[in-house]
Parts: structure tokens; C-alpha cells; sequence
């Protein structure tokens, strides 16, 4: 069974950057696709990107692309989303996913970006 553990959420400005970081234990995760999700107040749960399991090939939302960069180390079992030039838009829960069936999902990192 895999767990996944989200950190580096925080309050920030706008323009301003953070990463975040999911941690994976329980079993490896290198052979998966693994993405970001991310919910604000009172909407659905969003896309935002995912990576497949060499970190060749990467997927971005329209609203964060050439301002997010998803990585992995595989040797951590970790994955990365670097988040340059935030908006208070961005401002919601971040979730890492797994896409095993079924997905498996961490608990969230808050982010708030004040304008």
C-alpha cells in the first residue's frame, strides 16, 4: 500500500516561489505516473500536472504552464512541483496523486498566495 505525503505549502506573495514535495513509502512508486491536483474554496478538484515514471515526459495545466515545473527522484521515491511567479489564484490545497488503480492520493498542502 502506498502513502503519499505532501509539504512546502505556505503563505506567500504574489511573484513570489515555493516547491512542493510528496513523499512516497510504503512501495515504490517509480514505475507510476504521479501528478498534481489542487482544490480551491468551493470548486472541484483541478488537474495541475504529472510526470511519467523516467521524467521525460511532463503534462501542465494551461493556467500554470512555463510557471510550474513537476520533478521526481526516483531514488527518493519523491516528487517535486517547483512553483515560480505564483497568482492568488493558485491559492488552494495541493494533493499528490498516484495513478494506480485505484488513484492513490496524499493529504494535501495548503497554499495561499496574498495579492
Amino acid at each position: 500500500q502506498v502513502q503519499l505525503v505532501e509539504s512546502g505549502g505556505g503563505l506567500v506573495q504574489a511573484g513570489d516561489s515555493l516547491r512542493l514535495s510528496c513523499a512516497a513509502s510504503g512501495r515504490t512508486v517509480t514505475g507510476y505516473v504521479m501528478g498534481w491536483f489542487r482544490q480551491a474554496p468551493g470548486k472541484e478538484r483541478e488537474f495541475v500536472a504529472s510526470i511519467n515514471w523516467s521524467g521525460r515526459s511532463t503534462v501542465y495545466a494551461d493556467s500554470v504552464k512555463g510557471r510550474f515545473t513537476i520533478s521526481r527522484d526516483n531514488a527518493k521515491n519523491t516528487v517535486y512541483l517547483q512553483m515560480n511567479s505564483l497568482k492568488p489564484e493558485d491559492t488552494a490545497v495541493y494533493y499528490c496523486a498516484a495513478y494506480i488503480a485505484p488513484r492513490v492520493w496524499g493529504q494535501g498542502t495548503q497554499v495561499t498566495v496574498s495579492s
